[in-house]
């Protein structure tokens, strides 16, 4: 049995809210009602809410209605908010489609990046020169965006630029080696090797922190090894410079994580912003030194050698790659700001599968089966490493 109560004069909010009749003693915690059998009810003060109020008998079972009992020709009742429920599920939706639309961002982001990274680096292989120019797209980007007011600015101080500078070189570091990676190797082999980041994240924590871990995370790390030497082994085209650039990348990436968690403690800066600072800063450190390696009479020879093959459509390679570099990690950084470290993990494991079939159809990478097996294991074992460290 449901009632709907409107009054304007008299207001009860709370979830829990119980209606009296104030002709029970005051004590009571019911609403009663006129016996049932009565044709000529009395008025009665009613409620109001910002919010309709159902009265519903308290004899309920999982939502449904059960029958009520008569005991003194009175009816026991409680009130509670009519759209409360609804609206909670409907927010916990809208959260999950929220993570969702990331998640499907973020992997095709990422596999359009790696694409065009790799067309880039077939016609013009400076990695140093491609790296820096990524940086320097999403610095663009963001500066725009704050100068237009199109994004919030962040408000950072001295102290969040020294807490974020190894952060950077950290992020520099591994940026560059995984660029040279893919320089040398298939865009597959270099996301199979950078699938052994876990490994690297529990020895640095192990041996440099001090941390310990349990039982089954240790043991999840033997495929996760095993797997990336099988592929290593088994690769048609093994290089060791893009062998070394995805292990330097891996162990890079691992110091960025810890620094960044460190760094990070009590700073209100969201996910995007973070990410635009690590570029920017990340570009000044990179600047000098892809001069240095590199140099600009190396790049302009370069550039003209790749136009002249390639035609108009390198220059829309370079910046497609740069672009989309930047877009995949900040859309990585902004879904952090909504799910757990644990999702993130399954989520990044996903996007290397998505990264390393897709590029293996697109380039028509020669695989063998046993090389395509060390790469499922893994895969696999980055997964079951996830689970335990839940």
């Amino acid at each position: 049995m449901i009632f709907n109560l409107k009054q304007p004069h008299l207001t009860i909010t709370g979830f829990s809210s119980k209606i009296t009749d104030p002709r029970i003693n005051s004590a009571s915690r019911f609403l009663v009602l006129p016996p049932l059998s009565n044709p000529k009810i009395k008025k009665i003060p009613a409620v109001t809410n910002s919010k309709p109020l159902h009265v519903v008998s308290l004899v309920q079972s999982c939502g449904s209605l059960k029958r009520f009992e008569l005991d003194d020709r009175r009816v026991v009742c409680k009130a509670y908010e009519a759209d409360r429920s609804d609206g909670v599920e409907k927010i916990e939706a809208a959260k999950r489609v929220k993570i969702g639309v990331y998640f499907a961002t973020w992997w095709f982001l990422n596999v359009i990046f790696n694409i065009y990274n790799k067309k880039v680096l077939n016609a013009f292989p400076y990695p140093w020169l491609t790296s820096t120019l990524s940086l320097a797209a999403g610095s663009a980007i963001m500066l725009i965006s704050w100068a237009t007011k199109v994004a919030e600015a962040p408000n950072t101080d001295l102290e969040f630029w020294k807490s974020l500078f190894p952060v950077a070189l950290a992020h520099t570091i591994g940026h560059v080696a995984a660029t040279v990676s893919m320089s040398k190797v298939a865009v597959s082999f270099t996301h199979i090797i950078k699938s052994g980041e876990p490994a690297f994240s529990v020895l640095v924590s192990r041996f440099v922190l001090g941390e310990t871990f349990p039982t089954s995370v240790y043991l999840s790390l033997l495929p996760i090894i095993g797997g990336c030497g099988l592929a290593a082994l088994t690769e048609l085209n093994f290089n060791m410079i893009g062998f070394m650039g995805a292990m330097i990348s891996n162990l890079a990436f691992v110091f960025r994580n810890i620094f960044s968690k460190r760094g990070m403690k009590g700073k209100s800066v969201s996910g995007m912003n973070y990410y635009a600072c690590l570029s920017l800063l990340s570009l000044l450190i990179l600047t000098p030194f892809a001069i240095a390696v590199e140099g600009p009479k190396v790049w302009a020879a370069g550039w003209q050698n790749a136009v002249s093959e390639i035609g108009p459509h390198f220059i829309w390679w370079v910046a497609a790659q740069s672009i989309f570099y930047h877009l995949y990690n900040q859309v990585s950084y902004m879904s952090l700001d909504e799910i757990s470290p644990l999702t993130f993990s399954i989520g990044n494991t996903m996007k290397r599968i998505s990264v390393i079939v897709s590029s293996i159809i697109i380039f028509h990478t020669p695989v063998q089966p046993i090389n395509a097996l060390g790469a499922a294991i893994a895969i696999f074992g980055t997964f079951l490493y996830s689970q335990a460290k839940q």
